[in-house]
């Protein structure tokens, strides 16, 4: 594995060693701190292929650190065990042999306990590199950990998302937090706000952390288009429902169709209709759908669906970036530790809100390659570019994204039948 990173146009002279210490710190407690409401039993269940088992996360992003920072420095470095690179690799191909992704539910052993004294194994070791590297050396290895920071973060996201499915299917509904329902006064109408077109850069630029998928900035050509103010919510996507939206093939994309008819999808994933109202799962327990929240845990294709059915349209991940530059990253992000999205209590006074937290909102572009963009060698540069084939763009981050983690240039990517994540709707239109 090569040290070149992710991101080869930003130096690690402006990662301080005592900073990036105290973040690696930071962001390792985060992870444990959302699992302190967890049982024992409820850190190993895999409900399905795309949902890893919390212990998994916890060790995978162990790993990480383990292959591509203590290893690289050390190459006598023992792991805790042999066999861990084994079981906690991803997807990693140069970086050796992988477990079964379907089957990290199967893993009784390492337990939970272990999977903790292996993080502290790791803990200490960073530890000791962080004080011991030479500085001639530090700055190669500080921008790897800073990947290695946030590929937690996404694994951090990973953990809510995966552990709301592990709950979901138990028939006793229950719950790990108790997050206060936020109510909207007033819900605001949606509002049109229109942005000109013309020739536009988009992509990363500047200082700051960014993935290789991110680069490089490269002009594009828009027409004249328009966002809606808000996200779609709960209460708007009922009556997608009432008026038959799932039953209108002319809504659908075939292999929505497809979908839909295979899976006998009739509303998000996670709701249920009782005596004639909609309840839905969250990390809270299972309650009443609130008509003012966002509709969420939408797969692209009931995006493009009730978009069709209203006449507008998905924007595409340009027009997102667009509309987005300057905008500040206020939002409901994972550190409200509410891990559901919230509706909108003000006005939107004509502008844009719920960019950022909230939802993931569904682009209507193709996850793939900016002109001019090459895989960066080696297994780091596995990351993103092998992924750029049949997935779909969302961007904005959700109420289980750290809001250190998130920029108006990042390019999340899914399967468009993807619905476990915290995904949700944003119209546009044509001026």
């Amino acid at each position: 594995m090569t040290t070149q990173t992710l991101n080869e146009e930003t130096t690690a002279s402006h990662l301080n060693r005592s900073n990036l210490q105290k973040r690696y710190n930071a962001v390792r407690k985060f992870s444990e701190e959302f699992c302190k409401p967890l049982e024992t039993e409820d850190y190993v269940i895999q409900s399905m292929p795309d949902v890893s088992p919390t212990k998994w996360h916890l060790a995978h992003t162990s790993w990480f650190f383990e292959a591509f920072v203590l290893r690289e420095y050390d190459p006598d470095y023992k792991s805790l065990h042999p066999q861990y690179s084994y079981l906690f690799n991803s997807y990693y191909i140069q970086a050796g042999e992988r477990f079964s992704r379907p089957h990290r539910g199967l893993l009784s052993r390492p337990t939970v306990k272990e999977v903790y004294e292996y993080r502290r194994y790791v803990d200490e070791k960073m530890k000791e590199f962080f004080e011991n590297t030479p500085e001639e050396i530090f700055p190669n290895f500080a921008v790897l950990i800073e990947i290695g920071l946030n590929h937690e973060q996404q694994h951090q996201e990973l953990m809510v998302t995966d552990i709301k499915h592990v709950l979901s299917v138990n028939p006793l509904k229950p719950k790990i937090i108790d997050a206060p329902q936020i109510n909207s006064i007033d819900l605001p109408d949606i509002e049109w706000v229109k942005f000109e077109g013309g020739v536009k850069e988009i992509g990363h630029e500047g200082e700051g952390f960014f993935y290789d998928n991110e680069k490089p900035r490269h002009k594009v050509y828009l027409n004249d288009f328009q966002l809606a103010s808000r996200l779609i919510t709960n209460g708007e996507f009922i009556q997608f429902i009432e008026d038959n939206g799932y039953k209108r093939p002319e809504l659908w994309l075939s292999d929505g169709v497809a979908r839909v008819e295979n899976n006998k999808w009739n509303a998000p994933l996670y709701w249920k209709k009782i005596d004639g109202e909609w309840y839905q799962f969250t990390l809270s327990g299972f309650g009443k759908v609130n008509p003012d929240e966002p509709v969420s845990h939408i797969s692209f294709y009931e995006a493009e669906a009730f978009a069709n059915w209203t006449g507008a349209r998905l924007a595409t991940e340009a027009e997102w970036e667009v509309a987005s530059e300057g905008l500040d990253y206020d939002g409901n992000f994972a550190e409200s530790g509410i891990y559901h999205p919230a509706p909108v209590t003000k006005p939107t006074g004509g502008k844009l809100q719920q960019m950022f937290g909230d939802l993931w909102e569904w682009t209507r572009s193709d996850y793939a390659p900016y002109p001019g963009y090459r895989i960066p060698p080696g297994a780091i540069g596995e990351y993103n570019g092998k992924f750029m084939s049949g997935q779909i763009v969302l961007r904005g981050g959700s109420c289980a994204t750290s809001k250190t983690h998130i920029r108006n240039t990042y390019r999340n990517f899914f399967y468009p039948h993807s619905r476990w994540q915290f995904s949700g709707i944003r119209l546009a239109k044509d001026l």
